[in-house]
């Protein structure tokens, strides 16, 4: 069972799918412009987004990196990587892959992954090629044969090293080796670019039998693994000595000119519940304290893991000082098992001496270890999301490789977030003077881990001076005010105080004598001001209700609308299907909708698809674009009509099935689709079946295209008929709606800096999610128009995509609003911004976005209301566009 991806996995590679779509078209070059330039990835690169920068001597191959923070997945990903470029750029059914990584270290572990049957990396290996997949570590060329390129997947792990090298004397991967001869029996001895034996390049006739020259005839996909360490002049020249078919890079920090096709931000990662944040940060005088705040922690972090359906045993990672410094891995050592007592079979010490944990499976519930010591080691692909205690004996500032380290702390288990809040957040110990010093050191560290400056600040929060009620080190956040009330209680009333106690925020507790003090933590609730009136003796009554009164007009400004207790809830759009009321949403409909693929048939014209040789190329003309397959040799120029062993309408049909497979569409219907298709261009068309195997992969795309349309025109038909339609019944329930609570943006990226802060925001000025795009842009500014009118209770920034986020369907998917309000009539309002480019009533999504707000409206009898606004509409700037909608 192949590991599902996370969301920003899967948007990753579709944006480098797209891209590869792109480039076989209109090339590298404006296949980038034009993907980095849609508005959205444009906002996502931000400064990432530059020029494309062709390769040197290879400008027509595409070379495009990935951006993604330590603990993004990005092994992962790479596997997955290699299919999407099969069927978008290379269209070959067994590619040839060269999988470079930064160390040998890493290169070993690659390797072994990939061989590793039961390993997620092997698994979507397997499944995209179907399980023809040969893994080779680079220094194991010579066992590559000339079948396994012809019939599997090879996969050679290697590191960047290996081939950056100026002087190929001595290297085994540029050395002539006899036992490589097998692959070159086929190969013209006056090819191109080959290596010959007298050092050359040219066309003596005599190449090298090299595994660099069996590379350059391939030309293998290259997968990059961390490519800011390949930053040399010489890489260029490695790339054209390997001539691969395509570079894609994967790395927490990419440099400016490695064209960053896409870039995932960390808060991405902890929505995907993927790491850990934020970093609890405590700043120690001397190591020793750190330490012993370090076991503090993994104590408590024990005692929560308990309550957990999941095995954890949090480990403590300590970074200690080299050999010649105070604190050595064996000074720690003592220091815990004399000072600290820790057992002896707790501790394991990785340095470059001392390799303690070879052989240890650290998820064991019978392994022992809860302490990890090294200084630099770990760095080097080890592993473990048990990690959530890194700990310092030095200065942050000058340590070594803490990026790494703090990586290892980073990883959330099983990749889910815990039940236990703690168990979400990392906790960093270290030794500095001052919290600053630690914080801006610490937020350099996460900088060099692929965070940007402003996430890394937000990903630091200080310890409290004191314990919280766990015994952990809680984060600072804004103290919520705190009411306080003294009572004499006799013993009877103390009892029903302490039942009052138990309730969430709210304590008690006996003072001198008879004196009781009851406080409750943020806002009063009703039913917890009674519960304490109906307690206390009846004299005490109006003296706590006068308090409560006085405590709630002086708070009412510390506390959000969502903190005192305001209900927001904005109700869902329902519609009859099959005569039962279900949520209005366009999986829900087609999944009550019978439909079949062959009401859809996919018989190509000449416009849409045709194929034409020349003498050393064939051209694909594909909706009036142009692609054009170039023949490396004479021995790949195969006629398109020449009849070869295997090929036949079947066997293509059967192909195309395992490419196209939807989960919603019956095998059956598929078969008999494609059959049809393929029929027409044989039949029909009179297209050899010869040229059809061999134009396979782009026969794949276009008829995946003719699948997505066709399952957009029957999502039309459904969204239409569910709820546009006369016989349509549709309502809006207040019963079944969103419902929107304090702390639900808790992930989100916050907006930070500026003058303005907004008075009515339902989350507090401090919870409101970042705007896209620049910080007095335009739906920056309708924010501001929203937050001055006196109409408006509270709003709340809704942010798009986010699992507790407002939605209203749409044909293809959902529509997030940007805006959603209360007004202080008890009416609810939904307000979308576009754009000058957008608001134009010929845009299609505009329009069926306004359709549907109105839609909402209307059925809301009364008691909701949509706008669309625009910068300016007529005499009306965005201000009064709200209240001409407000006043009706």
């Amino acid at each position: 069972m192949v590991m599902q991806l996370k969301p920003y996995q899967a948007d990753t590679l579709t944006v480098l799918r797209n891209f590869l779509e792109e480039a076989r078209i209109a090339g590298p070059q404006n296949a980038y412009a034009s993907v980095t330039g849609v508005p959205d990835q444009a906002r996502r690169l931000g400064r990432y987004r530059t020029d494309y920068t062709p390769l040197d001597g290879l400008p027509g191959t595409p070379y495009v990196c990935l951006r993604l923070p330590t603990g993004g997945g990005k092994t992962i990903l790479a596997a997955h990587a290699i299919g999407v470029a099969r069927d978008a750029w290379i269209e070959k059914d067994y590619p040839l892959v060269l999988w470079l990584v930064p160390s040998n270290t890493i290169r070993q572990q690659t390797a072994e992954a990939l061989r590793n049957p039961r390993h997620p990396y092997r698994q979507v290996l397997d499944e995209q090629f179907e399980g023809r997949v040969r893994v080779f570590d680079i220094a194991d060329f010579t066992m590559i044969r000339p079948q396994d390129i012809r019939d599997n997947a090879c996969i050679v792990v290697g590191t960047i090293q290996t081939l950056r090298v100026g002087n190929t004397e001595g290297r085994k991967v540029y050395a002539h080796n006899e036992n490589m001869e097998p692959h070159f029996s086929a190969v013209p001895p006056n090819m191109a670019g080959l290596e010959q034996i007298n050092g050359s390049t040219g066309t003596t006739g005599n190449p090298r039998f090299s595994f660099a020259n069996l590379l350059h005839i391939h030309r293998p996909l290259m997968i990059v693994d961390e490519a800011h360490n390949a930053v040399t002049g010489l890489t260029r020249e490695m790339q054209a000595r390997v001539n691969p078919c395509a570079i894609i890079e994967f790395t927490a920090t990419p440099r400016f000119n490695s064209n960053i096709l896409h870039s995932v931000t960390a808060q991405e990662l902890k929505a995907a519940e993927m790491i850990k944040l934020p970093i609890i940060l405590a700043e120690h005088d001397s190591w020793q304290t750190a330490v012993n705040g370090a076991i503090a922690s993994r104590a408590a972090l024990a005692a929560e893991a308990k309550g957990e359906a999941e095995y954890i045993r949090p480990i403590v990672l300590f970074q200690a000082q080299p050999k010649n410094q105070e604190v050595t891995a064996e000074v720690l050592k003592k220091h815990l098992v004399e000072v600290e007592q820790i057992p002896e079979a707790q501790i394991a010490i990785v340095t470059g001496d001392q390799r303690e944990l070879d052989g240890i499976d650290l998820f064991d519930p019978k392994c022992p270890v809860e302490y990890v010591i090294t200084v630099e080691a770990l760095k080097e692909g080890w592993d473990c999301s048990f990690a959530y205690v890194f700990c310092s004996v030095s200065r942050i500032q000058s340590a070594t490789d803490v990026e790494q380290l703090l990586g290892r702390v980073l990883r959330m288990p099983y990749a889910q977030r815990r039940q236990a809040d703690a168990l979400n957040r990392a906790y960093a110990h270290v030794s500095e003077a001052s919290f600053g010093a630690a914080a801006s050191a610490l937020a350099d560290k996460l900088v060099a881990m692929g965070f940007d400056e402003q996430e890394a600040k937000d990903a630091i929060e200080p310890a409290q001076a004191d314990l919280d009620e766990t015994g952990l080190f809680g984060p600072r956040e804004r103290p919520m005010p705190v009411f306080r009330h003294t009572v004499t209680a006799s013993p009877d009333v103390a009892i029903a105080l302490a039942a009052v106690g138990q309730t969430e925020g709210v304590s008690v507790v006996a003072g001198d004598g008879d004196v009781v003090e009851v406080a409750v933590i943020g806002r009063i609730a009703p039913e917890i001001e009674a519960a304490i009136a109906a307690a206390i003796p009846a004299p005490a009554r109006r003296g706590f209700a006068e308090a409560v009164q006085k405590y709630r007009l002086e708070t009412k400004d510390k506390l959000t609308p969502a903190e005192q207790g305001e209900r927001f809830f904005m109700p869902r759009l329902m519609a009859a299907v099959q005569g039962h009321l279900e949520f209005a949403d366009i999986d829900q409909f087609m999944e009550f909708h019978d439909w079949s693929l062959t009401s859809h048939p996919a018989r190509l014209d000449e416009a849409a698809f045709a194929i034409r040789e020349t003498a050393r190329s064939f051209e694909i003309d594909l909706d009036g674009n142009r692609i054009v397959y170039q023949f490396a040799h004479e021995d790949e120029q195969l006629a398109l009509d020449v009849e070869v062993d295997g090929w036949s309408q079947q066997n293509l049909v059967l192909w195309l099935d395992r490419q196209l497979r939807q989960p919603d569409i019956h095998q059956s219907d598929m078969l008999r689709w494609l059959t049809d298709s393929i029929g027409h261009l044989v039949g029909v068309r009179k297209i050899h079946i010869a040229a059809l195997m061999r134009t396979k992969f782009i026969l794949a795309r276009k008829l995946r295209e003719r699948l997505a349309t066709a399952r957009l025109e029957e999502q039309q038909t459904v969204y239409q008929r569910y709820l546009f339609a006369p016989e349509a019944q549709v309502q809006v329930s207040f019963e079944n709606g969103f419902q929107f609570r304090a702390g639900m943006y808790r992930d989100v990226k916050k907006q930070r800096g500026g003058r303005w802060k907004p008075r009515k925001h339902f989350l507090g000025a401090d919870g409101l999610p970042a705007f896209d795009g620049a910080e007095d842009g335009e739906e920056f500014q309708c924010a501001q128009a929203i937050d001055s009118l006196p109409e408006v209770k509270f709003w709340l920034r809704n942010v798009a995509k986010h699992p507790q986020s407002f939605w209203l369907p749409k044909a293809t998917g959902k529509f997030y609003p940007d805006f959603l309000a209360q007004i202080s009539d008890g009416r609810l309002m939904i307000v979308e911004y576009k754009g000058a480019l957008l608001a134009g009533a010929g845009v299609d999504d505009t329009n069926e976005k306004r359709a549907v707000g109105r839609l909402w409206e209307e059925k809301s009898v009364g008691k909701g209301l949509f706008v669309m606004v625009e910068k300016q509409l007529g005499d009306r700037d965005m201000r009064g566009q709200l209240q001409d909608k407000i006043g009706g």
